[in-house]
């Protein structure tokens, strides 16, 4: 091998390494990296490219500034950008600090054949300013299931304030403002908990929000933790560790009628009884 050969061989060399080498730089710092915001959210499942169904268990950890009232807001794209669905993590725990807070969500949605998606974690932005927007995008495989086949329409009762008013413009905190909005969940042996704890995650839309729909739904620390009916009466039962359903008759009297109402749709149910008594007072 003369010189000339082998120069022209250690610069094809170089050139492969630097090629290799810039390759990886932009993978590793564009938005190919999925970590590439883990010092504000760590997302634990669902990982980028893994097949998700209806419905996903969405879980990770984020810092408390990612939330807004204890949580923020999660969209299921399909392949072509659309919004599939829209719905909230909330936090499980204090997200009143810097520190990394868990979270969960379950996204039920329904798709009509396979395709690619993005999942899409977005901060809570309430005060709209472009400059304090913040999300991580993670590309899943949308897979059709056997659930998604077996779903059942419900109701969601929210509140409208615009439509709970007198004459004079004053509100009147009654049932006047409770606006259903239809939802589909799959086919369980527990349709009313499964209702239930869609309504209190704060299963609002953007769209709905436009229209005036709103709820103080979902509360920090509130969850059902059991469901009974007897003789036609439902018992729910509620843990209320911050005592978040207080606050004044008007606000306690609308979380507790949102329920209420979304509650006796189901056939067996006429009478709701709440638990422990102290929930939803003034």
């Amino acid at each position: 091998m003369n010189q000339k050969t082998l120069l022209v061989n250690i610069i094809f060399l170089i050139a492969i390494a630097i090629l290799v080498w810039a390759g990886f730089y932009y993978f590793s710092n564009n938005d190919f990296d999925f970590n590439e915001k883990e010092d504000l959210i760590k997302v634990e499942n669902p990982q980028p490219s893994q097949e998700i169904s209806s419905p996903i268990v969405i879980t990770g950890e984020a810092r408390g500034s990612w939330f807004f009232e204890a949580s923020f807001p999660i969209k299921l794209l399909d392949e072509d950008g659309n919004i599939i669905q829209e719905t909230f993590a909330q936090a499980e725990g204090d997200w009143m600090t810097e520190e990394f807070v868990p979270f969960e969500s379950v996204m039920i949605f329904s798709i009509s054949g396979d395709q690619d998606g993005t999942l899409v974690l977005e901060k809570d932005n309430p005060s709209g300013l472009p400059e304090n927007k913040d999300e991580i995008r993670i590309p899943v495989r949308l897979v059709s299931s056997e659930s998604e086949e077996q779903l059942r329409e419900i109701k969601l009762y929210y509140y409208n304030p615009d439509l709970d008013k007198d004459n004079s413009g004053n509100i009147l905190c009654s049932e006047k403002g409770l606006v259903a909005v239809d939802r589909e969940i799959p086919v369980t042996n527990t349709p009313i908990q499964d209702t239930i704890r869609l309504l209190i995650s704060g299963d609002i839309t953007q769209n709905e929000q436009e229209q005036g729909i709103s709820t103080e739904y979902p509360l920090e620390g509130f969850e059902l933790t059991s469901a009974s009916v007897n003789e036609k009466v439902l018992t729910l039962t509620f843990d209320d560790p911050n005592n978040k359903t207080g606050g004044g008759s008007c606000r306690a009297g609308i979380l507790w009628s949102q329920i209420n109402k979304t509650a006796l749709q189901f056939d067996e149910v006429t009478t709701v009884r709440f638990m422990p008594e102290e929930l939803f007072q003034p």
